[in-house]
């Protein structure tokens, strides 16, 4: 596992004012294959991130994961040193990446147009919880909020139970994914204007990302569906409207497996999989359509024969008959999985929690690959301010001094 001598982002050079996960994991993205991300955090506390679900020390194993490969400079973006400090910095960068409630860093003499007057070609990418035009842009919201509003959280859930949200902050993530998509456009339309030698719109060097508009995207037909068949969709616990049989399937050995056996042709082989010819060959069951409507006597039928085998038995079967289907790991599974082992996705560093070291720690390997082997992970995230003087002693002698900027 190695990286090439040339990363894909070298000397791209992103300014990150965010906080929390989405902006920041548009940060991640970008620095895992190469840009310098010069992570800006407030003095003493840093990124509120570093404190959630901390078990020990003073910074998080979720810090370290979203803030890996960044350089840390501690600012007070409310002081007029500070913000002179950003501005300085934003002078030499490509992308600035934000994620503050719209007219935030205007307030501060942040903007756009106050950092685009220095750097014209900046990219300036914006993270917010509706985005930065419309009636509702200035209400504060997080992931939480923009999950329910654009309809993730109505699908999501047993429908006799309270509407649930998935285990990880899903809405920040996708944003964030958004978010670095969105520089990469933004970066490739300047350098195609640079080759013609034009100059870039400040419109072409804009992103606009919503947290609810991310959400809503990844909804797929929900309202399409609505709006030609006046069809409501609702929550489905751990089945798919519409898709039959694809469950959550309880084995002998009280583990847990799920089957995807909805297409045509895998419906019959799953069905003869577990000793039901009788249902692979039912005419009342040869379309989805259909089989939904018999999803409780096939989930029946299913979980009588998982319920006989243990989950890896049960699972060597259905791989020999070439139906999708497999475990729900829990984070052990996962760290000892063959495959992901096997493609980099678990690379273990030595971790400093800021009051110990906590050595060889399974973390995500980088995604996508690009060729053949995987990327190494080469730092993960930075302790508080750790590069406050290499950073801001280069901008030169009219630079303030990092100890004043910090106070």
């Amino acid at each position: 596992m190695d990286n090439p001598g040339r990363e894909p982002l070298d000397g791209v050079r992103v300014l990150e004012l965010g906080n929390y996960i989405a902006a920041p994991t548009a940060g991640r993205l970008l620095a895992d294959f190469g840009a310098e991300v010069i992570k800006v955090e407030r003095p003493h506390t840093g990124d509120e991130l570093r404190n959630w679900r901390l078990y020990s020390g003073t910074t998080s194993m979720l810090f370290h994961t979203i803030n890996r490969h960044k350089k840390s400079v501690v600012l007070d973006l409310r002081t007029q040193q500070g913000q002179q400090a950003v501005r300085e910095l934003a002078r030499s960068c490509d992308i600035v990446l934000e994620n503050f409630r719209p007219g935030t860093l205007e307030r501060w003499g942040l903007g756009p147009d106050v950092l685009g007057a220095d750097n014209p070609e900046l990219i300036f990418v914006r993270v917010s919880a509706f985005g930065q035009t419309g009636p509702r842009c200035t209400q504060p919201g997080f992931a939480a909020v923009a999950e329910a509003i654009a309809g993730l959280r109505g699908l999501t859930g047993d429908p006799d139970r309270t509407p649930s949200r998935t285990g990880v902050s899903i809405g920040d993530s996708i944003a964030g994914l958004y978010a670095a998509f969105g520089a990469m456009l933004a970066l490739f339309q300047r350098e195609r204007d640079r080759a013609e030698q034009r100059t870039t719109a400040p419109a072409d060097r804009t992103v606009d990302v919503a947290l609810t508009e991310a959400i809503f995207s990844m909804m797929e037909s929900l309202v399409p569906e609505y709006d030609a068949y006046h069809v409501t969709r609702t929550r489905s616990g751990g089945r798919m409207e519409g898709i039959a049989p694809s469950n959550a399937y309880l084995c002998g050995d009280d583990r847990w497996i799920v089957i995807a056996g909805n297409g045509d042709s895998i419906y019959r082989r799953f069905m003869t999989t577990i000793g039901r010819p009788d249902l692979a060959d039912d005419d009342r069951l040869g379309t989805n359509a259909q089989r939904w409507q018999a999803r409780e006597e096939l989930d029946a039928a299913i979980g009588a024969w998982t319920s006989t085998l243990t989950a890896a038995d049960a699972l060597r079967a259905l791989d020999a008959a070439d139906v999708p289907a497999g475990p729900i790991n829990t984070a052990p599974d996962i760290a000892a999985d063959e495959q992901f082992l096997a493609r980099g996705m678990i690379q273990r560093m030595d971790v400093s929690t800021g009051t110990e070291t906590i050595s060889d720690v399974a973390f995500p390997g980088i995604v996508p690959h690009l060729g053949t082997r995987p990327r190494r992970i080469r730092c993960v995230g930075p302790e508080l301010g750790a590069h406050t003087t290499e950073v801001l002693a280069a901008l030169g002698d009219g630079a303030a001094d990092p100890k004043e900027l910090v106070r």
